[in-house]
Parts: structure tokens; sequence; C-alpha cells
């Protein structure tokens, strides 16, 4: 992806994924025809074959869903690390982040073992624990949602 502040660049993988540990919400970004839908969504991640794989869970129908089995590409966005720095002047103020920018294709989970994976890493994402047992009717009863980013950019203003 092209980044206009090259000095604001992040380009090291560990502080990537640092960044990501301290991100609490993923926006996932979905064609709706010639509309944009945006939806917030706690996840787990992983590294697969060295690309960024998200994992996402929710209800089995709805518009996120259906935009997914239509198009199965997809923009996502992450931040973490805000602070306001402010100043005497207005123009003197600015804000302090860290954020992930990126597209990539986005397809449901069917697989048992897979699906109650993902579900684990989302738990460890949240939870910093990873012993979790899914049983098979909690991994049934939900959809789980993989986003396997194609390119991304990471930016940081201190």
């Amino acid at each position: 992806m092209h980044m206009r502040r090259k000095d604001r660049e992040v380009t090291d993988e560990s502080c990537i994924e640092e960044i990501i540990e301290n991100c609490d919400c993923l926006r996932l970004g979905l064609a709706d025809g010639d509309r944009p839908y945006i939806v917030p969504l706690n996840f787990g991640w992983h590294r697969n074959n060295n690309k960024l794989v998200f994992y996402f869970h929710g209800a089995k129908e709805g518009r996120k869903i259906d935009l997914i089995n239509k198009n199965q590409y997809a923009g996502f966005e992450l931040d973490t690390n805000h602070l306001l720095i402010t100043h005497d002047t207005a123009c003197g103020h600015a804000f302090r982040f860290q954020s992930i920018i990126g597209a990539g294709t986005v397809e449901m989970v069917e697989e048992h073992e897979e699906k109650a994976a993902a579900l684990r890493l989302i738990m460890k994402h949240h939870t910093k624990k990873d012993e979790w047992e899914i049983p098979r009717q909690m991994a049934d009863a939900v959809a789980v949602i993989k986003l396997t980013a194609d390119e991304y950019a990471c930016k940081e203003h201190e």
C-alpha cells in the first residue's frame, strides 16, 4: 500500500504485531453496492505463511454475512495508543496514534476444527489465555469469518 507520510510508516513486523495486540477492535469495511458498510468487530489473529489472518464471530445471518457472500474482498482498520498532545495554539495540537489499514479476502469458516481454533484465537486476544475448550455446539451456533490480508500498511505518530 502507498503511504504519503513515509516518516510515520512502521515496517518492523514485531512492532506491527505489538500494535495489533494492543488493539481491541477491528473495523471491517465491506461493499454494499456503491456504498461502504463498516462494522466494528472483536477479533483474534495469527500469521499463516507470513500473512496476517484475522478471525471474527457473530450471528449466522445479517447484513455482514450477506455482503461477504456477495463480495469476498474487504478493507480493514485497527488503531490504538491515542493521546491528544495539547499546545497553546489550535494548529499546534497533535494526536498520537498507531494504526493499520489494509485489504484482503474474507470468507466464512465452515470446518469445525478451524472454527474452534479461530474462536480460541479470539478468546486469547481478549483474555490473554489460550486454553479454552470450544464445545462443538458452541462453534456450530455462530458464524466465524476469516480475513486474510493481501496488503496492509502500519503508521504511528508519537
